[in-house]
């Protein structure tokens, strides 16, 4: 798996550690729901960072008061179909606050990453067989998704990060001012 932040393939720190695997000593670990139900006194004593892997199928009002507590929230898309998670990265953003970093991991596709950024994500796991060069360190693959996630800059409704949605610029720039990518005039 690759770890694509910050508009580059990076290092991970984070181990995904199964619910019956022990946990490791001072890394940073992702476990399931299920374990961090089972488990929770346990893992708040880690003196190292943890995250929680929600699948589509849960809600992140069920981490809702542990958001303080986690560094990482992973949310699964399990198929291309499935976009449940674009749903829970605005929850936890918007509704909850979360501050954390929120990864999309799954089937996680580069034609997606620019809504899953407007929706709250900050980092991308995903299968070296996803690229179409299959190389995940290849010069040209984070190059490639930095250039999804800005192929369009104007957008009627306005995303997680607080840029002024269409409708707004509509109001502030003279018609005909706005930038190339845009797909209505302003």
């Amino acid at each position: 798996m690759a770890l694509i932040k910050d508009g580059a393939v990076v290092d991970d720190p984070w181990v995904a550690v199964a619910d019956e695997a022990d946990l490791p000593e001072a890394r940073p670990a992702i476990v399931t729901l299920e374990r961090w139900r089972a488990e929770r006194d346990a893992l708040i004593g880690r003196n190292a960072p943890l995250g929680v892997r929600l699948a589509s199928d849960r809600s992140p009002a069920e981490i809702a008061d542990d958001l303080d507590r986690l560094a990482l929230v992973a949310l699964e898309f399990p198929v291309f179909t499935d976009g449940r998670a674009f749903t829970s990265a605005r929850l936890l953003r918007e509704r909850y606050g979360y501050s954390g970093e929120i990864r999309a991991v799954g089937n996680v596709l580069r034609d997606q990453i620019l809504f899953m950024v407007r929706c709250g994500f900050d980092a991308f796991e995903m299968d070296s067989g996803e690229m179409d060069s299959g190389e995940m360190d290849s010069g040209s693959t984070a190059e490639e998704w930095r250039e999804a996630a800005a192929e369009i800059d104007v957008f009627y409704q306005a995303p997680f990060a607080r840029r002024e949605g269409g409708a707004g610029l509509r109001r502030s720039r003279p018609r005909g001012s706005c930038r190339r990518h845009s797909h209505f005039d302003l």
